[in-house]
């Protein structure tokens, strides 16, 4: 068996309409909800869609690589910092403003 060859190769099809999927659904829910963590784990799913298609994308050519897996890496830290960032952001307007809608971000209610 070949060193590159899945046990159970999943077709190159099928995981690009997954991520594309996956990506919808986190753009439906970053745009129509207003509570923050939904919007936050929606933005979170669309970076796991991204990573879904970096890594179909690393098997593919003649030489498959590792590049696209470091690169998942790379966003994985990314929104894992985002996550931290803008949770910390939810609680500091929470205390100030006692609601996590988005609607209630109004810089002029202060």
């Amino acid at each position: 068996m070949a060193l590159n060859s899945p046990v159970f190769p999943i077709p190159t099809g099928s995981l690009l309409a997954l991520g594309a999927l996956l990506f919808c659904i986190g753009l439906f829910g970053a745009l129509t909800r207003r509570n923050l963590i939904i919007v936050l784990v929606s933005i979170e799913l669309m970076l796991n869609a991204a990573n879904i298609n970096l890594v179909t994308f690393s098997r593919l050519g003649v030489n498959p690589s590792l590049a696209g897996q470091v690169f998942s890496l790379f966003t994985i830290t990314v929104a894992a910092a985002e996550i931290a960032v803008g949770l910390a952001l939810l609680l500091a307007i929470f205390r100030l403003r006692k609601s996590s809608e988005v609607h209630d971000l109004n810089v002029h209610k202060w």
